[in-house]
């Protein structure tokens, strides 16, 4: 062993050397680079170090020097590939730099002592991405990430080829200060302050990769915490390293009772029983050599005996000693006290295994240079390889291409993403306009080549001429454009008489935002924008209530169906129940109060005094006595003195029904009822006046009619009138007054009464949902009760009944669905094909998912990237609405911040890593099956998409394979399945996987299919799955065409 301090190899100041913090050595073997406390990077020639003793040595020692950080480096590494040079300092920054190699020579700088530069190392990136000093960092074995640890305990994993920042891991619970990566590619540690070395799982990014498809890469395997229990927490590093051949990993300062050493981890089992003991203080640093050596006894001259291969690793820290140490020898090879002043910071191996440069706090830097065969025979590389094998080193099967029908699927899939991209970037710079298209849910399709945004229709660029001539003028003469074209060419003139064009500054409207998931649970209420965003921007697939439900929504009380736990004697229950028959017992009837202390005595209250104020209603009303019975009583509509329905512009043009002429539906018409507010002529009190009911047009009667009880509730459309009374009794009549049917009796009064098209839906105070047609006179089902989802299932039988939660909202679609909101954010809608309710919305997508965001405009409008060149995005139909309904629910009830805090502990506790995406892609199946029971065209293939790009980032075989089987269905068993006609006479046969049609929720099944495959062409892995459907698609001959078409023009 010899060892070489050249006096020249150091960061000098004007007063002292600065501390060496870190030292790599590149791939080749030629380049040393050094950081230390002046703010440099310096890269030395390693054969100058080799012959500084050589006095006739004349090449240059110093090949570049770089200075942009602007505080202390603390970490340099070389990537795998010798392309790029990376460097982290305490200015928070992660620099990486490239060789520029046609640079020109630069000579000294005049005034300076720095030596010419040989080499020009351009800056290629700066990456921002931590909140405190960078520490340490590592490239992977292949370079496709790089990896970075802090003082503010993350973990940034950025890209290896556009260093884009691809996940932030923040596992740890104090200051980062190592990191390490598998020579197999499978998994790096990190070392911490909280007496932790965490081992990550991963899955080498391909080159196209974003933070979106490494979703569910990067995931926590175990943490190794025994042998760090006690250690110091007075070391600056706690650089780690992993052994060539992939079976240990090496932390630094772990201990071994009272004794300071280096903890050896198995593979596998992860566990740290094996301790390298020699030094005096906490280690710092260890570093294994990256090649294996054989050790061949006395005697023997052949063989490669498993039990002989060791691997070397060399171990430095506070104490100034370095020791090597072999794996097969239990002592340690050499230890050199004192090697340095002060402790050693960085160790850093030549390739090829022979010698060592040892990095000080004292400003030198050392190499330690080992004679042949003196750690042992120095084995092939390819010996690496095999002992990397068994451990799936080298096998990537994202990497391999299924053959050339997959490389053009590939191509296909990069070329409509990369459409899309430049579709998007050009309405962020104004390049196109926008045409309005109205729409509503289950109906039309927006042509090809068009972006549906919230009804509205963009045209993308480069997606083909669709404009009709009349539009492309249109947009010519819009004043917002020819505004937008002026300042995009402004000129200003600068004080010294130049003409600049000013910038524009591009402002993040909600159509320029990322199509990326950005989960957040706090709203933006502060800002105008989240309002604006909050409200549909396009025709809601949902009926407008004329009576508002009071605030908190519609009180409901349960008896509930859950059974009741036994009552301990002698518990409260008990002695409650005690007191109740105690006062039972002269046959008095107890009133009570259930308060949150339980059932006590009702208080009187006081009466009032003076005057009281005028009721804006007459009395409360009479309920029937079915309630006492129900198991579901909701509060009941106070009487009324008069109720006024006016149908204006806005109902005439979202009604589906029309009566004529524009004109006619212009014309605002009124249905007003006025109930008795005096005492009968007659004098009785069971006598009392008729209720008037009076319908208007311009101020002038069209017809008026009398009802025997007071009105409760109204409502009506272009088509028909309908008034609920007190005694549970509907009436319907015509717009010219005729009655329709006879008076429709209800088991108990009416407490909600809207309409849509012509549904009419009537909610009574017993829990029972009544829809009928009136255009046929029919019912969809029968009446079904609300019990269900007021949680009655969890409620036990009491002898008083519980609160619910409250209705606060119930309206109908376009099919007659019956839409319901409550108070606790759920929201539910009733399958009349399986006689069931369903629940569309809940807290549980919204705590978990990773794709709601419903008051934000990042994902209310995100894109499904077609690939096709179309961008759809979510318009505002029934599933938005009832996300919008459970934010503000959640919001309202202060639950948010709670539930974020929750949700962060709950990521960072070990078997809970794939908790996000799991929610998350059931958040998009819930959301897809919900569209489908719906009829909501858009949403299904918005959903759908969004589904199909997700599953194949997470890289889920099983259910992309599910997903294509059900999308291809019967496309191909016969034509006359998929007859318009056929589908007409039922509207609801494509909405299931297995129907036999060549319809799924109103799109061609083939155009589905197509879409899914193509965005799930880009993933090799999946090629195997998705290149057979592209085979029968025809996708392949189309683009094969198309380019021959190109070419030959």
């Amino acid at each position: 062993m010899r060892i070489i301090r050249p006096v020249w190899l150091t960061h000098s100041g004007e007063k002292k050397d600065f501390e060496v913090y870190s030292c790599h050595v590149s791939t080749d073997g030629s380049r040393l680079v050094t950081a230390a406390g002046d703010g440099f990077v310096r890269v030395w020639s390693t054969d100058a170090i080799y012959n500084a003793a050589e006095p006739g040595y004349s090449k240059p020692k110093q090949l570049a020097s770089m200075s942009y950080h602007t505080g202390t480096i603390h970490t340099v590494r070389f990537s795998g590939n010798g392309q790029f040079l990376a460097s982290g300092a305490d200015d928070k920054l992660v620099v990486v730099y490239r060789l520029d190699p046609n640079a020109p020579t630069q000579g000294a700088t005049f005034g300076s002592n720095e030596a010419p530069q040989v080499e020009a190392w351009r800056v290629f990136r700066r990456l921002i991405g931590h909140d405190n000093d960078v520490q340490d960092l590592g490239w992977s074995y292949d370079s496709s990430i790089m990896v970075s640890v802090g003082l503010d305990s993350k973990v940034v994993v950025w890209s290896g080829y556009t260093f884009e920042k691809l996940k932030t891991l923040a596992a740890h619970q104090s200051h980062v200060k190592g990191i390490t990566f598998d020579p197999a590619n499978k998994y790096f540690a990190t070392a911490s302050d909280d007496r932790t070395v965490k081992i990550w799982r991963f899955t080498p990014p391909g080159p196209n990769s974003t933070s979106h498809d490494q979703m569910n890469n990067f995931v926590l395997d175990r943490t190794v915490t025994s042998a760090f229990v006690a250690s110091p927490l007075t070391t600056y590093f706690r650089r780690c390293s992993w052994s060539p051949d992939g079976n240990h990993v090496a932390a630094a300062n772990a201990v071994n009772g009272p004794v300071s050493s280096v903890a050896i981890i198995n593979r596998g089992t992860w566990d740290g029983d094996i301790h390298l003991i020699g030094h005096e203080g906490p280690t710092e640093v260890c570093a294994f050599s990256p090649r294996m050596f054989r050790s061949v006894p006395a005697g023997e001259t052949t063989g490669d005996q498993p039990s002989h291969i060791h691997t070397v690793i060399a171990c430095g820290g506070q104490d100034k000693a370095l020791s090597v140490w072999i794996t097969t020898n239990p002592r340690p090879m050499a230890i050199t006290q004192d090697i340095a002043g002060k402790s050693i910071s960085d160790l850093a191996w030549t390739p090829d295994g022979k010698s060592l440069f040892v990095a000080s706090l004292d400003g030198t830097v050392i190499a330690v240079v080992f004679e042949a065969n003196e750690l042992g025979l120095e084995m092939r590389l390819d010996e690496n390889e095999k002992a990397l094998a068994k451990f799936g080193a080298g096998r990537r099967g994202a990497g391999i291409v299924e053959g050339p029908d997959g490389l053009v699927l590939e191509e296909k899939s990069k070329e409509g993403e990369m459409r899309g991209a430049e579709g998007r970037m050009g309405a962020l710079m104004g390049d196109h306009s926008r045409s309005k298209l109205v729409g509503s849910n289950g109906t039309g399709s927006a042509p090809s080549g068009i972006d549906r945004i919230n009804g509205s229709a963009n045209i993308l660029n480069g997606s083909g001429s669709d404009q009709a001539p009349g539009q492309a003028e249109k947009a010519k003469d819009d004043p917002n454009a020819a505004k937008l074209e002026r300042l995009k060419n402004r000129v200003t003139i600068t004080k010294d008489g130049k003409k600049r064009i000013a910038p524009l500054l591009v402002s993040s409207a909600p159509g320029t935002e990322s199509s990326l998931p950005k989960p957040q649970l706090m709203s933006t209420s502060g800002s105008n924008q989240a309002v604006q965003n909050d409200k549909p921007q396009a025709i809601l697939d949902l009926s407008q209530p004329f009576d508002g439900l009071p605030p908190g929504g519609l009180a409901a009380l349960l008896l509930g169906n859950k059974r009741r736990v036994a009552t301990v004697a002698g518990g409260e229950n008990d002695h409650i129940d005690k007191k109740l028959a105690l006062a039972r017992k002269d046959g008095a009837v107890p009133i009570v109060t259930d308060s949150p202390n339980g059932l006590v005595p009702a208080k009187a209250n006081h009466a009032p005094v003076g005057q009281l104020p005028t009721p804006e209603f007459i009395r409360p009303a009479v309920t029937n006595p079915s309630l006492t019975v129900s198991q579901v009583r909701l509060a009941v509509p106070k009487i009324r003195s008069y109720i006024v329905h006016t149908i204006g512009r806005l109902e005439a043009a979202t009604t589906s029904i029309t009566n004529g002429a524009d004109s006619a539906q212009s014309q605002i018409l009124t249905l007003e009822a006025r109930n008795p507010t005096q005492q009968s002529a007659a004098g009785r009190l069971q006598d009392q006046e008729p209720c008037r009911i009076t319908v208007t047009k311009r101020g002038q009667p069209i017809f008026q009619d009398y009802l025997p009880r007071n009105a409760l509730l109204v409502t009506g459309n272009r088509d028909y009138w309908s008034v609920a009374c007190e005694d549970g009794c509907v009436y319907v009549w015509t717009p010219s007054g005729r009655r329709l049917l006879n008076a429709l009796v209800l088991e108990s009064q009416p407490v909600i009464l809207d309409c849509r098209n012509q549904w009419l839906l009537c909610i009574t105070a017993a829990g029972l949902c009544y829809v009928w047609d009136l255009s046929n006179l029919t019912s969809p089902h029968p009446p079904v009760s609300l019990a269900p989802i007021l949680d009655i299932a969890i409620h036990s039988l009491k002898d008083h009944v519980t609160r619910a939660p409250a209705v606060t909202g119930a309206r109908l679609n376009s099919e007659g669905r019956i839409v319901v909101t409550l108070t606790n954010g759920e929201g539910y809608a009733y399958n009349p094909t399986m006689y069931i309710w369903q629940r569309l919305s809940e807290l549980w997508w919204m705590i978990g998912s990773q794709y709601w965001n419903t008051t934000d405009s990042s994902v209310g409008n995100l894109q499904s990237n077609s690939a096709l060149g179309d961008g759809s995005k979510v318009s505002a139909g029934v599933i938005p609405h009832l996300e919008r309904s459970t934010t503000n629910a959640t919001l309202a009830r202060g639950r948010a911040r709670f539930l974020q805090h929750l949700i962060k502990q709950l990521l960072s506790r070990e078997g809970y890593e794939g908790f996000e995406s799991a929610v998350s892609i059931a958040h998009l199946e819930n959301r897809v099956a919900a569209a489908m029971m719906l009829g909501a065209k858009d949403d299904f293939q918005v959903y759908l998409y969004m589904y199909a790009k997700r599953i194949g980032a997470e890289g889920l075989k099983l259910k992309v394979e599910e997903l294509l089987r059900g999308l291809m269905g019967s496309v191909y068993e016969g034509e006359g399945d998929n007859a318009p006609d056929a589908f007409s006479r039922d509207h609801v046969k494509d909405r299931y996987w297995g129907n036999e049609t060549g319809l799924l929720c109103g799109w061609d099944r083939r155009e589905l299919l197509k879409g899914v495959i193509l965005i799930l062409g880009k993933n090799r892995e999946l090629q195997r799955i998705t290149v057979p459907y592209a085979r029968v698609l025809g996708i392949n001959e189309e683009y094969s065409g198309s380019h021959a078409e190109a070419m030959a023009t």
